[in-house]
């Protein structure tokens, strides 16, 4: 990333106040949002992009905090912490907080994630000034009682429950315990059981002082705003709870490599009376932060991105052996997942996993074809495009951009690297991912026979 255009500007009030550095990262041409940054005294930095073409604003706050961060008592504590900032600040009740925001028909929510939690509201742009100040207050400003952790102790376990109930979606979650084991990383986001009903109030408040310094937030705005209001309206919010004590503190730097450790040619299986198994084959993947991400996203599109994708193709439309059959990739600071799911009968389920292993060995020793490739890049580039047409996806790009990576790409940068991307690449990344042996994780119904065939599939 290269600052095209800088400057420092100082805020004045009645007593003098620490300098603000501010930087113009991404100049805006063609409908394109002009992306300017400036870091705070203390720490906090705040990321616009300023689109006069719409009539909406999304403003979060991203932390640096995410599940694996917690240790094994811990777990659950970052996701629980999300929901309790919701519960009431000095200044304002949880009603008082959800009122607010839709008295003007405004949106709010939050998601923890693996490295990261991010609290937001998308408002009309005249509404803006509110939302900074009620998100804000609840970043800052938290009382984490005892009476509403006990509270909300119950709706964690309930979506807990829920999530259970979801194989299509459990199923990821065993994934990660298939690949990183009793690692952070192999750690459900929400938790268990155990972990949430261990967790206290006083535990969870010490987790919260902890990762919620200014250094670890990045506050991020996109839509029909002004950056210099925006950081002047955070400013007065974050100096009126007393958050910007350290006029010297630095942000931290975006998260580094811990060489976590992956499993190969290991198989998990949870037994469960559904109607469908659910499936995840896969293998160690790339960091975030790989160069080789984009020919990696360029496989991942080709192989099961979509419906004229290998996987789709021969899974679905060729022997109509499942709905819902597709490959994803993951990436953390230091490696990353490939995994394919499909949901079949539990009768098709070796027919199912021995099709995309081959697919799969194919594709590592033979590659794909241009033709292939060509198509994944168009179809990235326009999938990627389309994402980013509102102001909530924007902020969210603009927020994991600075948190994550600490600097900012265009889209048209963005769609240069894509376009760029040869087959020379995509077959290099091919024979380096998919040439690993896999593992497997499933939930269904499988018969012993069955089961014990599973080895089969990573063998």
């Amino acid at each position: 990333m290269t600052s095209r255009s800088s400057r420092t500007t100082a805020r004045t009030s009645s007593e003098a106040r620490a300098v603000a550095r501010t930087q113009t990262l991404v100049k805006g041409t063609g409908g394109i949002g002009t992306v300017r940054k400036t870091t705070l005294p203390g720490g906090l930095r705040i990321v616009t992009e300023t689109l006069p073409s719409v009539r909406s604003a999304t403003f979060g706050i991203w932390a640096h905090v995410g599940s694996r961060d917690e240790t094994p008592a811990l777990n659950g504590a970052t996701h629980y912490l999300e929901h309790l900032l919701f519960k009431g600040t000095s200044k304002r009740s949880a009603l008082d907080i959800s009122a607010a925001l839709d008295a003007v028909g405004g949106e709010m929510n939050a998601f923890t994630a693996k490295e990261y939690t991010c609290y937001y509201a998308r408002v009309l742009d005249t509404d803006l000034p509110l939302a900074i100040d009620v998100v804000c207050d609840m970043l800052t400003d938290s009382l984490i009682l005892e009476e509403d952790v006990n509270v909300e102790r119950g709706a964690i376990l309930e979506e807990i429950a829920m999530t259970e109930d979801d194989p299509g979606d459990c199923v990821h979650d065993l994934f990660a315990h298939t690949m990183f084991g009793d690692n952070a990383l192999g750690r459900p986001v929400l938790g268990t059981v155990d972990t949430v009903n261990a967790l206290t109030a006083d535990r969870i408040r010490r987790f919260y002082k902890k990762h919620y310094d200014p250094t670890h937030l990045v506050v991020a705005c996109a839509g029909n705003i002004d950056h210099g209001k925006v950081v002047r309206q955070v400013r007065a919010a974050f100096e009126k709870s007393g958050a910007l004590k350290n006029p010297d503190a630095q942000p931290i730097a975006p998260r580094d490599g811990r060489r976590t450790i992956r499993a190969t040619g290991k198989v998990e299986l949870l037994g469960r009376k559904t109607e469908q198994a659910h499936v995840v084959l896969g293998m160690p993947g790339l960091a975030r932060t790989d160069d080789r991400r984009w020919a990696m996203g360029v496989l991942n599109t080709a192989l099961g991105g979509g419906m004229s994708s290998r996987l789709f193709q021969e899974v679905r439309e060729k022997r109509g052996l499942a709905y819902s059959v597709y490959s994803y990739t993951s990436g953390f600071a230091d490696c990353g997942l490939f995994g394919v799911y499909a949901g079949c009968r539990p009768s098709q389920v070796h027919d199912v996993l021995k099709i995309c292993r081959d697919e799969l060995d194919h594709v590592a020793q033979n590659g794909l074809t241009d033709d292939e490739i060509g198509r994944a890049i168009g179809q990235l580039r326009g999938s990627t495009v389309l994402g980013l047409e509102d102001t909530g996806a924007l902020m969210n790009r603009i927020g994991k951009s600075e948190l994550c990576w600490g600097e900012q790409m265009s889209v048209d940068d963005m769609l240069g690297r894509i376009a760029a991307v040869t087959p020379d690449e995509v077959r290099s990344v091919a024979r380096d991912i998919l040439g690993q042996r896999p593992s497997l994780s499933v939930i269904g119904p499988l018969k012993d026979k069955q089961a014990s065939r599973l080895h089969d599939a990573v063998a």
